[in-house]
């Protein structure tokens, strides 16, 4: 392990008002932006942007920050996050993953899946960042393999983010709201304990009756970015879970993938 290796994090980021609701789930992700070794760079995979054929990436000096949502508070659409783009981070992200691969994007934003959790952590703005689109052209072993190519950038400073949830599904979470269903709570532990263990197959494949995936993963997009930080795990990296909550159909589980030691000074 590297004197400055960045840990890779996946983040339940759950419903928009977390961002400004004074929460314990937000209290963690202050208090992480506290602990964390600075960053030289962060990308952020973001369950909020879908392309097809190719993953993109953000381009150009200064990102919009984009309210992908409706129905909210006013003072949530007023918020911003302008942090800096990073050209240099997007042509080593393409010379990682190929140009076949990967397309830079200047037309897309900071959704709030990626500046939803990251200004709670670094409510500055101040550190480079560019956001990851979801190829939803692509399988979930796909999904791990790009993780894995992106692996490096921890090693250069860079901070890798995926940002969705392990349990997502609005279709039933007004059904199941304020209860913890079995089949939640079921996909949830296996989750958990396939993660801690490293074990892909558990991550990536699901049966075609597996019910408790079915309603957990649902339309999938808020489950994949889970799959980048599993695909960036390095030789000696730990796995430490926070935010371990779960509301319905809806779970906040968070994991950091590297020191763990950094998550015990979380208080």
């Amino acid at each position: 392990m590297t004197a400055n290796r960045q840990p890779a994090l996946f983040i339940g980021h759950g419903s928009p008002m977390t961002v400004i609701s004074d929460v314990p789930e937000r209290r963690t992700w202050q208090r992480l932006g506290q602990v964390l070794p600075r960053p030289r760079a962060i990308l952020v995979v973001s369950a909020h942007w879908e392309t097809h054929g190719k993953t993109h990436v953000t381009a150009g000096p200064a990102p919009r920050t984009i309210h992908d949502f409706r129905g909210f508070p006013p003072e949530l659409f007023a918020m911003q996050y302008p942090a800096p783009g990073s050209d240099e981070l997007v042509q080593r992200i393409v010379d990682l993953l190929g140009t076949d691969r990967v397309q830079p994007d200047d037309s897309w934003g900071f959704d709030h899946g990626a500046w939803g959790v990251m200004q709670p952590i670094f409510p500055a703005a101040d550190i480079p960042m560019v956001a990851m689109s979801l190829d939803r052209s692509l399988d979930g072993d796909a999904h791990a393999a790009l993780g894995a190519a992106l692996a490096p950038l921890r090693d250069e400073g860079v901070l890798l983010v995926g940002s969705g949830n392990v349990i997502h599904n609005l279709a039933l979470w007004r059904q199941y709201a304020g209860t913890q269903p079995d089949w939640a709570l079921d996909f949830r532990a296996r989750i958990n304990r396939a993660m801690v263990a490293g074990d892909h197959a558990a991550l990536t494949h699901f049966a075609a009756d597996d019910q408790a995936a079915g309603a957990a993963i649902n339309s999938a997009e808020h489950y994949l970015p889970l799959l980048y930080v599993h695909g960036a795990r390095l030789p000696g990296d730990g796995v430490g879970l926070f935010n371990d909550t779960l509301d319905g159909a809806l779970s906040m589980t968070s994991y950091l993938i590297g020191d763990t030691a950094l998550l015990t000074r979380l208080g």
